[in-house]
């Protein structure tokens, strides 16, 4: 296979998994929220009929042109219906479709987005073996810790579990590329949140169901585990999806504090949707909910951009012996050799396609609409990825002094 038809191969793969997981995660994540949402709403039944019936809640509602009345039993129905519907499908092929993508983008090549020399040296091999032992370990230390005493106590629980995950984003901000680590960090969340599924809420729910077709009593504990695990996995959602869009902004992946940033972002995720599900149930406290928790992810996103901004850097002194023309063919000559592997119409840097976004650096004028995005990139690292290229230090900072000087040309 030629290495031209086997880029081509990877893309389509590439493409068909993100299509996939998006697919499979808007399911998954969908019937999450509305779940929580229908907990959260039920109310205690009026009609002696249903109460006589073992039912705990129901909730009313109207959409797409009908009336919809959901129930939730205190234990389990007298008799179990013929059909019982599961919901496990959507977990389990959001998570195989994301660990394909880990597989095929991160492990596959994992010298262009997993290591960074820079901040660890590590072979392929070991960044892979690495990566893996996050992703079972931190659901090993999370189960344990659930099964513990502590696991009686769901707020002492939610504060070890998150300096856990916190500890995490740390160490692995500390090992791997900002993009690698960011992305390895929501692997470890949703492998949290799909082993949840595969080995607590779903064989408790089997145990519900064998239990009451064998006429047994039904053990609460089942739902009470299961229910715990299931609003863990809630506030794990926010941090996740924004993970899943980090790599579209190198700002953040690619800050000097990078995982004070994943920390923080993290923490206003899990702070707008602990808002979001106490408002759920704002008919408990008159149809009102505190805004403070609200606030806080709200300021916290806010401080995160404000310790961001970029800084102002003065202009660099100009140098009289080189003319505006000489500069900027010393930028050209960098950029043929740094850049343009990538980002020409037909990249030649083995792996690559197409030009990375559609960026093209192959000529005068497209470098010079492309000034600020380059200084960005530059800046913060990100570019070239991996520095696949070996761009120097000294190159670096000559390109980032024309840029800063306004690109004279």
């Amino acid at each position: 296979m030629s290495a031209l038809l086997g880029s081509y191969l990877f893309d389509w793969l590439s493409l068909l998994g993100r299509w996939l997981h998006v697919i499979t995660g808007i399911a998954w994540i969908g019937a999450s929220f509305y779940f929580v949402w229908l907990d959260n709403h039920l109310l205690a039944p009026t009609r002696q009929e249903v109460l006589d019936a073992g039912v705990g809640g129901e909730v009313w509602a109207v959409h797409g042109g009908g009336f919809y009345n959901a129930q939730k039993y205190k234990i389990a129905p007298a008799t179990l219906p013929p059909t019982l519907h599961w919901f496990y499908w959507e977990a389990y092929s959001t998570w195989m479709s994301g660990f394909f993508l880990l597989c095929l983008m991160y492990f596959g090549k994992a010298e262009v987005y997993l290591i960074d020399p820079a901040v660890a040296t590590l072979s392929k091999p070991a960044a892979i073996g690495i990566a893996l032992v996050f992703l079972a370990g931190g659901w090993l230390i999370y189960d344990a810790l659930c099964r513990s005493p502590l696991g009686r106590n769901d707020r002492a629980l939610g504060g070890v579990i998150a300096f856990v995950m916190f500890a995490a984003a740390w160490a692995l901000c500390e090992l791997f590329s900002g993009r690698g680590a960011y992305i390895l960090f929501g692997a470890l969340l949703g492998t949290i949140m799909v082993a949840n599924v595969f080995f607590v809420i779903i064989p408790g729910q089997r145990e519900m169901v064998k239990a009451k077709r064998e006429n047994r009593l039904v053990d609460p504990v089942y739902g009470q585990r299961g229910k715990q695990r299931s609003v863990h996995n809630t506030y794990f959602t926010l941090p996740v999806l924004f993970v899943m869009i980090s790599n579209h902004y190198a700002m953040t992946y690619a800050a000097k504090y990078n995982a004070a940033v994943l920390i923080a972002m993290s923490i206003a995720g899990v702070c707008i949707r602990a808002w979001f599900v106490a408002r759920h149930k704002a008919h408990e406290r008159g149809g009102k909910t505190s805004p403070l928790i609200l606030v806080l992810g709200l300021l916290t996103l806010a401080g995160v951009a404000l310790a961001m901004t970029p800084a102002s850097v003065p202009a660099a002194a100009s140098v009289v012996s080189v003319s505006a023309q000489q500069r900027f063919a010393g930028i050209q000559s960098i950029v043929q050799q740094r850049c343009v592997p990538c980002h020409a119409p037909t990249p030649t840097l083995a792996g690559f396609t197409a030009a990375p976004n559609g960026v093209l650096l192959d000529t005068p004028e497209h470098i010079l609409v492309r000034t600020v995005q380059m200084q960005t990139q530059l800046s913060t690292r990100v570019m070239p990825i991996g520095n696949l290229t070996q761009m120097t230090e000294p190159e670096r900072a000559q390109v980032l002094a024309w840029l800063i000087d306004g690109a004279p040309h």
